[in-house]
């Protein structure tokens, strides 16, 4: 495997050793500049008029942006700076799709976006974002290196 693969492969492992994401039911995959998240809608998920709850549009989106930029940086943790969300859809059933892309990437900040998809391919929500290098390790990480 060559490293670029080894470095998105350990981002994926990094993304499902979070203790959030014992809790959701999704699943990454990690490319060059870009990322998709899918993901299952439960009723567990919903607020009190029966669809899904905005922060899992912004947790599913700030991470489908975040590791499309963190595909790019090989060496620290990335931490989100700003992010906007748009919600244009409510969602109460079925799989969702959430895809991340690269916009810029300079050495201190990096600009992706991501769109959410339901299951009938309607775009939901979407969301742009910046994400810095920390400071951190990625090599460091629960996951990254396992």
């Amino acid at each position: 495997m060559s490293a670029t693969e080894t470095h998105y492969r350990g981002l994926e492992r990094m993304y499902h050793a979070a203790p959030i994401n014992t809790l959701l039911e999704s699943t990454l995959s990690v490319e060059k500049g870009s990322s998709t998240i899918l993901s299952t809608v439960q009723p567990d998920y919903f607020h009190a008029a029966g669809s899904m709850h905005g922060c899992l549009y912004f947790k599913a989106l700030d991470d489908a942006a975040y590791f499309a930029a963190a595909s790019r940086n090989r060496s620290q943790f990335l931490v989100t700076t700003g992010f906007t969300t748009y919600i244009t859809r409510a969602v109460s059933e079925g799989p969702l799709t959430t895809k991340g892309t690269l916009i810029s990437a300079g050495k201190q900040l990096l600009v992706a976006e991501a769109v959410m998809y339901d299951h009938r391919g309607r775009e939901v929500a979407r969301g742009s974002g910046t994400f810095m290098p920390s400071g951190k390790l990625l090599a460091e990480q629960p996951g990254y290196s396992d």
